[in-house]
């Protein structure tokens, strides 16, 4: 019986590059993983990419984003906002504490974050030194 090896876990917590050897060391961790908040990883051009999460009910000063290395860390601690005058029939809007990190690949940058409606977006870009961008080489023919 054979089975289908999916690769889309491996791509979901790296941001504009691929490392297969980290990614295979991230995945083999006997851990679990926690899915939450969830998030998009969307590409907007050549060098540009956004983080999307979804995190209803935070506010910006419960959020800490921070970049260490090559790990983007995005945080929220809550206090406890349990209003002992309500009675909840149901209680489906997350209130907890959570802690996401990003690989980043080289010479990524963190432009700008925003919280909007809910919605926390986060701007990337790959800032590629010139020493490191694509040329051209010019091919000369000798005449004879």
């Amino acid at each position: 019986m054979a089975t289908a090896l999916s690769l889309s876990p491996l791509f979901r917590q790296s941001v504009g590059f691929d490392r297969f050897n980290d990614l295979f060391d991230a995945l083999a961790e006997q851990e679990p993983r926690n899915n939450f908040p969830p998030y998009d990883i969307v590409k907007t051009g050549e060098n540009n990419y956004q983080i999307v999460m979804a995190i209803a009910g935070y506010r910006e000063q419960d959020l800490t984003i921070s970049v260490e290395k090559d790990t983007l860390k995005v945080a929220a601690t809550q206090a406890a906002q349990d209003d002992e005058s309500r009675q909840y029939i149901h209680r489906g809007i997350a209130r907890r504490n959570f802690e996401r990190s990003f690989r980043l690949a080289d010479h990524m940058q963190v432009e700008k974050a925003d919280l909007a409606n809910g919605v926390l977006t986060i701007e990337l870009y790959r800032e590629v030194p010139e020493a490191q961008q694509r040329r051209t080489i010019a091919v000369n023919q000798s005449v004879n």
